[in-house]
């Protein structure tokens, strides 16, 4: 006899399981850039799916399309599946496009965040959603506020168009990585050093050049600009080291650039560009954020040219100077995806405070040889520590008895008080997620870790990560950051091993900061301890030296007083006048 269904549950649809992802149609570049038949080109991506609302409104992120300057309120845009794919007349004027591509722009920014880290990722403030406002106010601004949970994009009407930053998808991705970062690394926005004051907006630029070229569609077209008449070929003169220098590929934000200067096919920022020389970070143009940032951004797509133009050599001239389109095209998106995943991935990899560009550069090849310890076949370690060293910045990383330079070191290798490590005290399986339990270690182990025991210590995230590696095997790693903090007066300074700045008064109140990042193998076993510590510790003595002689001390670290002070010096910035928890580019 059939079982009979209680009444409550006769009306239950029976809904099969959705697909993991789905695809997104979206502005490749920005309006400016034309495909070969003339219209602005589009590409297709694929996002994770989910049961989207009006708007698009989703589980992450949710669009609101309200206009502060005119106060009007648009109607929400449908959400069909019809629609996702679509070709649209005109991408640069439909409202319901601008929505959908600045959704899935972001969301495919979130998406390549969480499959490096191998986690979930979270927003900086307390909620799950965050706001996107494609069209909202008339200036040629766009920025990221926690305070508002909200990415704000504005619109200005050029000399012959109307120009929508919501339509600039590396104004999309970096003011996305703002967001992202901010939640991944709050500490990055005190104020410490040249070096981290420039990080949030070096690391935009980067992820959203990157993202940019792991796009099919605008890379090839962006080889030649489509003038060649073949779709297989591309002139070999195209894809030099200069020509691909002077691309619109390595160029950032080139509509809203154009805008600015009133020059066509200038980009607000173009880093590539930026000869290399040890000395620049020393000379008063690059202290300026800004400016400091495109140091970094030089150097990341310095690798990347690199690399690229050793495997393009590997295809050959197929003959009357021409190359493989798809070959250089292949090549571009694996050598972009494969930087990116490396520089995402070295978010775990970096000390929650106090950051400078070597720390940085030591988390990228950490956590790249975690992944895939063979580097030989395209040399992506070895062309970033070139890159990197020709800018004058080295790994933070000194150990001796790594299989490569630049390597952090394990916690007990030439570190004699880190060995012997207490374990049995802790349980693992809590370690993975508890944060209460992450802080029980650290006390166990409170010696040999060198906490310093005078400072307010607390742990801020414990996250379990699994990473497939290129031999096919999950990488089980559980990440924990903590940071510490001592209020005091200059005069206490020397009781930490630490210098007052000359011309400091003592009684002029301070707060030193320090912490670090613990990852753990499969097993609970602590492979990495990426700290700054408090005491006797030069990075200390840097920090207060450039913060006495800036004048940041008793002030709020600000995004917009830095944007600005870009804009008195006459640098590129999207930013104008913003609130104090604005970050923005």
């Amino acid at each position: 006899m059939a079982t009979r269904l209680p009444k409550s549950a006769r009306h239950v649809a029976i809904i099969p399981n959705p697909q993991p992802t789905c695809k997104y149609r979206i502005i490749a570049l920005d309006p400016t850039i034309k495909d070969r038949d003339g219209k602005v080109l589009t590409a297709v991506i694929e996002i994770p799916n989910e049961q989207l609302m009006p708007g698009p409104r989703g589980y992450r992120v949710q669009v609101v399309d309200y206009d502060a300057t005119n106060r009007v309120l648009y109607k929400a845009a449908p959400y069909r599946g019809e629609d996702l794919e679509k070709k649209v007349a005109h991408p640069e004027t439909d409202r319901a496009f601008h929505a959908r591509s600045t959704y899935a722009i972001v969301m495919s920014v979130l998406a390549r965040f969480e499959r490096a880290l191998g986690r979930r990722v979270p927003w900086s403030f307390a909620g799950h959603q965050i706001t996107i406002a494609p069209h909202a106010f008339l200036d040629l601004n766009a920025f990221y506020s926690q305070g508002d949970r909200a990415i704000f994009f504005g619109y200005y009407p050029d000399t012959q168009r109307m120009v929508f930053t919501c339509l600039s998808h590396d104004v999309v991705a970096h003011e996305t990585t703002h967001a992202l970062v901010d939640g991944l690394r709050p500490g990055y926005l005190r104020p410490s050093s040249a070096d981290q004051a420039a990080f949030h907006e070096a690391f935009g630029d980067i992820v959203a050049l990157l993202s940019v070229l792991s796009l099919r569609e605008i890379v090839s077209v962006g080889l030649d600009r489509g003038k060649s008449l073949s779709k297989e070929l591309v002139d070999a003169k195209d894809v030099t080291e200069d020509a691909l220098k002077n691309s619109l590929l390595l160029g950032l934000a080139d509509q809203v650039g154009e805008a600015m200067y009133g020059v066509r096919g200038m980009s607000l920022r173009r880093s590539i560009n930026i000869a290399p020389s040890p000395a620049l970070k020393d000379t008063d143009e690059y202290q300026e954020s800004h400016r400091r940032g495109e140091l970094l951004v030089a150097a990341v797509l310095g690798t990347f040219l690199k690399v690229w133009l050793g495997r393009i050599v590997l295809y050959g001239d197929l003959g009357r100077g021409k190359v493989s389109r798809v070959g250089v095209v292949d090549a571009a998106i694996e050598t972009a995806e494969h930087l990116l995943n490396m520089c995402i991935r070295a978010l775990d990899y970096c000390p929650p405070t106090d950051l400078v560009f070597g720390d940085f550069l030591s988390a990228m090849l950490t956590a790249d040889f975690e992944m895939h310890r063979d580097d030989s076949r395209y040399g992506y370690r070895k062309s970033l520590i070139d890159g990197f060293k020709s800018f004058g910045f080295q790994p933070a990383a000194t150990s001796k008895n790594q299989p490569e330079p630049g390597l952090w070191g394990s916690p007990d290798e030439n570190e004699t008080e880190n060995k012997g490590l207490i374990y049995n005290r802790t349980h693992f399986e809590s370690m993975q997620h508890d944060k209460d339990e992450i802080f029980r270690f650290l006390w166990e182990n409170r010696d040999a870790l060198k906490v310093e025991t005078r400072a307010y210590t607390n742990v801020g995230s414990v996250d379990p990560c699994y990473r497939v590696s290129s031999d096919g095997f999950v990488l089980h790693e559980t990440v924990a950051t903590y940071s510490q903090q001592v209020r005091l007066q200059a005069s206490d300074l020397d009781q930490f091993g630490l210098k007052k700045p000359r011309g400091m008064p003592g009684d002029q109140d301070l707060t030193i900061y320090g912490g670090g990042a613990l990852i753990f193998d499969e097993a609970g076993r602590l492979k990495y301890h990426v700290r700054n510590r408090i005491g006797t510790h030069a990075r200390q003595n840097q920090r207060l030296e450039y913060l006495w002689k800036t004048g940041a001390f008793n002030t709020k670290m600000s995004f917009s007083a830095m944007h600005l002070e870009s804009i008195l010096r006459g640098q590129p910035t999207l930013e104008a006048d913003l609130e104090d928890d604005h970050i923005g580019d």
